[in-house]
């Protein structure tokens, strides 16, 4: 008795120790900017000596900093118990304290597609040759584009340095060694690379170095597709299995790239995505982007859900980055076609929504009955020329597997019966389970070739995957036909036919299903993403430790490769941003950005509104102000400018109370956030007159005269005042106001939001700028 007595008592004492370390996690304790008044090794002192006041011990302190922020942010990460994250929130000179959260990754044709290539045809998007702008900037030369991803594969073609000139004497990074990966990796093209992972280890344990480099080495492909994305070499004859054979080409080729890889393969306990990317570690990328000399910071990388900017290690990041004139472009996200899903909707981010080229991958299957279906897919395997017997996945599973409505006809792993999958054609479900499992699956039973055939939630959205056997991909509709046939007839057959590329296919570009929407819930007053560029089936440089379809059966070592996502989208202006930054040096970033929205395209190449893949009209919650254009928003005429110091007075009219910068202190009454001179603006729920301050800076011609007009959603009137604006030298500034006004009308919906325009054009250029308002 007295025994167990004492092992309760112990149990008690010893519980609430094991309570606390369970409670501990790595936070962000954010301090703003660095004055410049201190070493760096009195920086990190500085941040110890914060870890001893809640800290136990010395060594405790000590071994608790996760990474000690010291170029332009100021702050730390540290491994802290709740009560002592706490303690440190409520110093008066702390910004903020956070948990560093866990983020991932979001993921030829397209540079001709938007105008920017060598060919003498004309794109339709962009009328003027795109020739002029890669000339004008010499190729985006000498301008450093940093890539905050999975790393690079530096063998690849894309990153040849062939013809480089010494790398730019302001540049200030390293080139650090691992696996796999030493100073012999990077060169005139890589001019650096780094790794960030004490974050990722303290949550997750040691790295599987079998599953990943300790190293700027990429595993998986996704920061060697969007690095050459952006800056990659000019390589012919890249191809993946025939498909979109050309030239492969970055936005700005001649570009230099820093690679700071902050996302690691997922540990086997955690799920959603294949990477996943610390707070504290991406901060710390940022950090030393700052201080290595970048231009530009491409970032496809997303948050799970919106959050504030205090609390977004991304958005702290970009801030300090913009204050030193780091033009940085984010993924809006995968999370479509949700609305008020979309990621990193600062105002100092160009945030970037993802679309289609008029690219098509076909791979046709024909029907026993004659019927052809245009299906889609990039299989590198080939059927014979004959007819196969076509059966579908629901009515082929073992005896022992139970269905229901939303596993029948999934192709599960283990589900499907060898005795009557071998040697078919098994149509398969899109739904549970992933793409490249199904066809493992039809593989494994034997069968010869499958089709991944949507339901009506995917529509039109098609993914395209090389499988490990002929395989083609159908929209609902013909998945319908499809079934319809199978059920006709006693013994129905198909054959997939050989593939073949498709340009100039019309509509393009359409929206792609995956991109994640506005409105900006983290302030509905910013209209957000900015842009779309294209981030469906690019074909890029791809690691050689990663085969197509990523599972442990595929062995195959492929150099370019597809992919999909607003990771895609991201490095495509990226690229397009090094192109101006390189023909407009002592443009800000926020010029740049503004460029890029104020010039971009709201439709088609054949004359219509861009649309979604299933035809339905897109709004700017989905493309912003369009399809970006590089070739124009090098000549926008005017520009929307904003400074760090207006960053700083937006987040006192957003209600932050404590601010990046200690020296600034917020108005008593700041004005709406509607007023940071933005390139475009939402305002929810207009119930009365609601008038809008903007300056634009002529970049154009020297004399010249702009005329406003507005194309305001129903129920909304939207008029500037001056409505003329004369400007008689370059970089001079105007200010007008903007005043909306609600209407009565009685055939619009309250309490939905309608789009719209306003711009400014000398009969020359046209400076657009769109608008998303709701009436109560």
């Amino acid at each position: 008795m007295n025994n167990n007595f004492s092992l309760i008592f112990s149990l008690f004492l010893f519980l609430p120790l094991l309570a606390s370390c369970a409670q501990k996690q790595v936070y962000i304790v954010y301090f703003g900017e660095h004055r410049g008044e201190k070493a760096l090794h009195e920086i990190e002192e500085t941040h110890h000596s914060y870890l001893l006041s809640v800290k136990e011990t010395e060594e405790d302190a000590r071994a608790s900093l996760i990474h000690s922020y010291k170029h332009s942010i100021n702050g730390f990460s540290a491994v802290l118990t709740p009560d002592e994250a706490s303690k440190l929130s409520e110093l008066e000179e702390v910004v903020s304290v956070v948990p560093s959260k866990a983020h991932t990754v979001q993921t030829t044709r397209s540079w001709e597609f938007v105008g920017l290539n060598e060919a003498k045809e004309p794109s339709l998007l962009n009328p003027r040759m795109g020739d002029e702008v890669l000339l004008k900037s010499k190729y985006g030369k000498n301008v450093i584009i940093g890539m905050i991803d999975t790393g690079v594969w530096p063998e690849s073609r894309s990153f040849s340095d062939e013809g480089m000139g010494p790398v730019p004497k302001s540049w200030k990074g390293i080139c650090q060694s691992g696996d796999a990966f030493n100073s012999s990796h990077c060169n005139k093209k890589i001019i650096g690379a780094r790794y960030y992972i004490k974050d990722y280890e303290q949550q997750f344990g040691p790295l599987n170095r079998t599953a990943d480099f300790l190293s700027p080495r990429d595993v998986g492909g996704h920061g060697t597709h969007t690095a050459s994305t952006a800056a990659g070499r000019r390589v012919p004859t890249a191809a993946r299995g025939g498909y979109a054979s050309g030239v492969a080409s970055g936005g700005a080729p001649m570009a230099r790239l820093a690679i700071y890889k902050a996302c690691w393969v997922n540990p086997p306990n955690v799920s959603g995505g294949i990477n996943t990317c610390m707070d504290a570690d991406m901060l710390a990328a940022i950090d030393d982007a700052i201080a290595d000399g970048v231009h530009v910071l491409s970032i496809s990388i997303v948050t799970s859900t919106p959050t504030n900017y205090t609390d977004d290690g991304i958005a702290i990041g970009a801030l300090h980055a913009v204050k030193h004139n780091i033009v940085v472009v984010c993924a809006a996200g995968n999370s479509g076609p949700t609305p008020a899903t979309l990621s990193n909707p600062a105002p100092w981010i160009i945030t970037v929504g993802a679309s289609s080229v008029d690219r098509e991958l076909s791979s046709p299957l024909l029907l026993g009955n004659g019927t052809k279906i245009m299906g889609q897919g990039i299989t590198s395997y080939k059927l014979k020329k004959k007819m196969y017997p076509l059966v579908y996945g629901g009515d082929v599973v073992n005896s022992n597997v139970a269905q229901n409505v939303s596993t029948i006809g999934q192709c599960l792993p283990n589900t499907l019966s060898p005795k009557k999958v071998r040697g078919k054609i098994v149509l398969c479900m899109r739904g549970l389970g992933l793409g490249v499992e199904k066809g493992l699956e039809v593989k494994r039973a034997g069968g010869v070739g499958f089709i991944l055939a949507n339901n009506k939630v995917y529509g039109n959205d098609i993914t395209l995957v090389d499988h490990l056997l002929p395989q083609t991909g159908v929209i609902y509709d013909d998945t319908l036909r499809i079934l319809r046939y199978i059920n006709s007839t006693k013994s129905p057959t198909a054959t997939i036919m050989p593939g073949k590329t498709i340009l100039h296919k019309k509509p393009a570009p359409t929206m792609a299903q995956f991109t994640s929407q506005g409105p900006n819930v983290i302030d509905l007053n910013i209209l957000k993403p900015d842009v779309t560029a294209p981030g469906v089936d690019i074909l890029a440089a791809w690691s050689g430790r990663s085969s197509p379809t990523g599972l442990p059966e595929d062995h195959r070592v492929i150099e370019y490769y597809f992919d999909s996502g607003t990771s895609m989208a991201t490095p495509h202006v990226a690229g397009a941003a090094a192109l101006l930054r390189a023909i407009r040096p002592k443009w800000s970033s926020a010029a740049i950005r503004s460029a890029l929205i104020t010039t971009a395209e709201t439709k088609n190449n054949i004359g219509q509104p861009i649309s979604d893949i299933n035809g339905i009209p897109a709004t700017p919650f989905q493309f912003g102000a369009g399809h970006f254009r590089p070739t124009k928003a090098a000549d926008p005429g005017l520009v929307y400018d904003a400074s760090y110091t207006d960053y700083i007075f937006y987040l006192c009219s957003a209600g932050y109370k404590k601010l990046n910068n200690t020296t600034f202190k917020c108005p008593n009454s700041p004005p709406s956030t509607l007023d940071l001179n933005y390139p475009s603006f939402a305002i929810p729920n207009l119930n009365r007159t609601v008038t809008i301050k903007r300056t634009v800076t002529n970049v154009g011609s020297k004399k010249s005269l702009y005329f406003f007009s507005s194309r305001p959603p129903l129920g909304v009137s939207v008029k500037a005042n001056p409505s003329i604006l004369h400007f008689s030298h370059v970089d001079q500034k105007k200010s007008f106001t903007i005043t909306v006004s609600p209407r009565h009308d009685p055939t619009v919906k309250k309490n939905e939001y309608g789009f719209g325009w306003y711009t400014w054009t000398d009969g020359y250029y046209v400076v657009r700028s769109p608008m998303a308002i709701s009436l109560v």
